[in-house]
């Protein structure tokens, strides 16, 4: 299995404890006024993590070069980033909606490059031309 994709499942074991842990301080506070990080930490952390982690196991070529790793930084940044100014925000830190903002377009951008992963020819590189399915 390529490097990559122990990276994103070991990332998305990160993203499900910390999940996990949200949803356990919601449940025994009672405030569960933090849902949309907890959710946004499991769906973006977790399962899309292990998802990409997924897709470059079952194709290795995919997952070398400097494209895919630039990919993994953005996306996992983007989405750690949003994770803690959204639990912030939600917690009623109204100065974190640009933060939330911007790493919402950072985890974004990671999903476009990894778009363009999926749909470049394997080995390409980061200056291949996407073209239809293989």
């Amino acid at each position: 299995m390529p490097g990559l994709s122990h990276l994103y499942f070991r990332s998305a074991i990160v993203f499900l404890i910390v999940g996990i842990s949200v949803g356990i301080h919601m449940s025994v506070s009672g405030n569960h006024n933090v849902i949309g990080a907890h959710a946004h930490i499991n769906l973006l952390g977790w399962v899309t993590s292990a998802l990409f982690g997924g897709y470059y196991a079952l194709n290795p070529a995919k997952a070398t070069g400097r494209l895919p790793m630039v990919q993994y930084f953005i996306y996992t940044i983007g989405v750690v980033i949003m994770g803690g100014s959204l639990y912030l925000l939600l917690q009623g830190n109204l100065g974190m909606e640009p933060i939330v903002a911007a790493s919402s377009l950072i985890t974004f951008a990671g999903v476009l490059l990894f778009a363009w992963v999926v749909f470049m020819p394997a080995g390409a590189g980061v200056h291949a031309t996407p073209r239809a399915a293989e």
